[in-house]
């Protein structure tokens, strides 16, 4: 463990490694020999120790809490209610429609609904057991579909938002319709790092706290808010992150280890259990969906219509933008002259959800991609083939009216994803077959399978939100000093910040400044793939501006205009015989310039769904290869083939990476991850019981990168975290259904849904 003490020296880019090139991660070292401080790892001097108290219901009425039992076990520093909340007592990610601390009512089991502080962990699990509470259980509501037309479980009602998305002739029809339902289950980020942070009271009324986050100015202004303090007397520090996937855009332990630490006057640490990781965040939303595609007889679209219904839980966290998403992408990144696309969200007494990787995108992937495959079925079209024809492309228009003005290479991706050459035939080995060590497998009866899938979804945030990133840089000494507040979950913007100072100043040294909210202004959420062109375009902004004022210091020492001193793409300012980079020509001047980077406006949806509410698009295609064991509905993911849009490549190795890690959760969504619900209750909240793959379960992935620069976005590039998950679960299921004939409709797929 490291103390709050220790942590003194900023974290240094090792040297090398300009925009294109692979240099190292700055914390990959100290990550791999277990040296790297994550948010867990961190204590300080006299801390405490806190802990939740959650509901085991999913809805009931508080009737009777008592915390004074707790208060009399010896080592405990403070028991708390909603009753010690001294501000605002609701926090939301979207709608602030969530209590810091059950007030009088719990709406799914793991509810917060008391915390306490003590000397020692073990102290503070005896507290948790001596609290009394009397809860008069009501009968939750846990079926979405019947949600809208239900009694309210919220006071802001059970329907969260409903978009609708009408486009073109809603009345026409093609020479061929394919129906299709299709449902998804409740999927978790499982990240490995569980939810951790560190409150230290300043002893002035104010707050720091480590925490591992997605999203730190956000974050400090609902603390503070709950804490009822000004924003500058809350300060939050970038914890080490243990993965995120969209799950720490929400508010978890923060306002409570700030309470308790603001209460007893000494730090408080918070980390939770492994079953508690499981009901203290959001998980995906689990989707049901109806469509039916017309097309001409020789396959091409006329038109679709899709109605969607997501559980959102018991509060909206991000529903209101992931619904949007759902609707806006139902229909598949294809030319679609009319479409009808009906998504909602609702509340229920199940876990919340929200923030996801693919974020609405993913579901409604699954939706359209099956359809794609049944139309192809109903036409006699080969699927590759089908999804050719329909292709999207620059200059089509989006079901929201919206023009695609930016890179669509759709049809690229495809020929790109289906060119890698298919694997071998499986060798004679049991190992190799489904069922791995357990050589349960008749090799006679297993059988392979080839699937397709393409997929989109929108880059940066939308809507008409403001969405901003500021970067500081100071060039002082050779040395580039990057300060920005984008919170590194592992996704390598520590990386991609160092290059692009590399490749602009000409610098070898560059340090990174501290992700914090006292020092430097939002670098928005670290989700929506948005950090390498909104951060990335901050940090080249101030970048671009240290290099013209060392630009003008250069043409003033030589006596010449500014306009006789070129500056070069790798960092060399020129004139006449003299070069140098522009870190060298800075001499000992220290130059330190801050920058605010905005994208193109977009704006809000109008009543049908219509408007330019996004700024660019992503896209990627996959391929998958399986396995099944016709006879015990087991599937081995051989492999699986990707071309991916990713408009520039910055870092070869760490996007590797991100498609291979991407593309894994998808075959996990497919066919194995889902949270277990049984009238409310979490029945797997372990990894013993919720399976994740691992290595042995990890394809071969085939990857070609389709290289088309963005207009706009920071040297060309798009973000490329979120792709490799959208259509991967589909080509999965696609070439399940290819190599056993039966028509799967749900993920994920099941042995029982195969074998029957």
């Amino acid at each position: 463990m490291t103390d709050l003490a220790d942590r003194t020296a900023p974290p240094v880019a090792p040297p090398g490694g300009r925009v294109g090139e692979s240099p190292p991660r700055p914390d990959g070292a100290a990550k791999v020999l277990g040296r790297f401080d994550f948010s867990s790892d961190l204590h300080a001097d006299r801390e405490l120790f806190g802990r939740t108290l959650r509901s085991p219901h999913p809805h009931a009425r508080i009737t009777h809490l008592d915390v004074s039992p707790a208060l009399a076990v010896p080592g405990v520093a403070c028991a708390l209610t909603v009753a010690d909340v001294p501000g605002e007592l609701l926090f939301g990610l979207i709608q602030r429609d969530q209590p810091v601390l059950a007030d009088g009512v719990v709406r799914y089991v793991g509810e917060p609904v008391a915390v306490v502080a003590a000397d020692h962990p073990e102290t503070a699990r005896l507290a948790l057991e001596a609290i009394v509470v009397t809860y008069e259980v009501v009968d939750p509501l846990v079926d979405a579909a019947t949600a809208a037309t239900a009694p309210p479980i919220h006071p802001d009602g059970n329907v969260v938002r409903t978009v609708t998305c009408r486009h073109g002739d809603p009345d026409a029809t093609g020479d061929v319709v394919v129906e299709g339902s299709y449902a998804m289950g409740m999927q978790d980020q499982a990240f490995m790092g569980p939810e951790s942070g560190l409150a230290v009271p300043d002893g002035e009324g104010g707050v720091d706290l480590h925490v591992a986050t997605q999203f730190l100015h956000h974050d400090r202004d609902q603390v503070a808010d709950c804490l009822g303090l000004p924003h500058a007397q809350v300060r939050l520090h970038l914890g080490g992150v243990g993965g995120a996937f969209g799950a720490r855009e929400d508010v978890s332990l923060h306002v409570h280890a700030c309470l308790m630490a603001l209460r007893t006057g000494r730090p408080v640490r918070m980390s939770y259990l492994r079953d508690e990781s499981f009901l203290g965040h959001v998980h995906r939303h689990p989707a049901v969906m109806h469509y039916r595609h017309h097309a001409t007889q020789d396959g091409v679209l006329v038109k679709v219509e899709a109605e969607v219904l997501l559980d959102g839980g018991a509060y909206a966290s991000s529903s209101p933008a992931v619904v949007a998403n759902a609707a806006r992408f139902a229909a598949g990144p294809y030319k679609v002259p009319n479409a009808v696309l009906r998504a909602s969200v609702v509340r229920t007494n199940n876990p919340p959800c929200g923030a996801m990787r693919g974020f609405g995108a993913v579901q409604v992937c699954f939706g359209h991609e099956s359809q794609m495959d049944k139309l192809a079925a109903a036409l006699g079209i080969d699927p590759v083939e089908l999804r050719l024809r329909n292709a999207m492309a620059t200059g089509d228009v989006l079901p929201t009216g919206q023009v695609v003005t930016g890179t669509a290479p759709v049809a690229e991706c495809i020929r790109a994803a289906v060119a890698h050459p298919l694997p071998p035939p499986a060798l004679d080995d049991a190992l190799a077959r489904p069922g791995g060590a357990g050589r349960t497998a008749d090799g006679t009866r297993v059988r392979r399978g080839i699937g397709y899938a393409v997929g989109f979804k929108n880059l940066m945030f939308s809507e008409g939100v403001d969405d901003s990133s500021t970067a500081r840089v100071r060039l002082e000494g050779g040395v580039a000093t990057v300060t920005c507040a984008a919170a590194e979950v592992g996704q390598g913007f520590v990386t991609i910040a160092a290059q692009i100072a590399r490749t602009i100043l000409g610098v070898d040294k560059v340090v990174l400044g501290p992700a914090e909210t006292a020092t430097i202004d939002s670098a928005g959420s670290s989700s929506a793939s948005r950090q390498t062109w909104m951060s990335g375009g901050a940090v080249e902004q101030a970048c671009l501006e240290v290099a013209e004022a060392v630009r003008a210091a250069v043409a003033d020492r030589r006596g010449v205009p500014v306009d006789a001193v070129a500056r070069t793409p790798d960092g060399l300012l020129v004139e006449g015989a003299w070069s140098a980079t522009v870190a060298d020509a800075a001499d000992a001047e220290t130059i330190e310039r801050t920058a605010t980077y905005r994208h193109a406006p977009t704006y809000p949806l109008d009543d049908d769904g219509q408007g330019d509410c996004d700024v660019s698009l992503v896209f990627a295609a996959h391929r998958a290869v399986v396995d099944v064991d016709l006879d015990l509905g087991l599937v081995r993911v051989v492999e699986v083939a990707t071309g991916q849009d990713v408009g520039k490549v910055l870092h070869p190795l760490q996007l590797v990476g991100q498609v291979e890690g991407g593309i894994l959760q998808g075959v996990g969504l497919a066919v194995m991850e889902e949270i277990v619900l049984d009238g409310g209750l979490v029945r797997n909240p372990s990894f013993t019981d919720y399976l994740i793959p691992t290595f042995l379960d990890a394809p071969d992935v085939r990857a070609t990168f389709i290289e088309i620069p963005e207009p706009g976005a920071p040297f060309g590039a798009k973000g490329a975290g979120e792709p490799p998950t959208i259509s991967s679960t589909p080509a999965v299921v696609a070439a399940i259904r290819a190599a056993t004939g039966v028509d799967v409709t749900r993920v994920p797929v099941r042995p029982w849904d195969l074998v029957g």
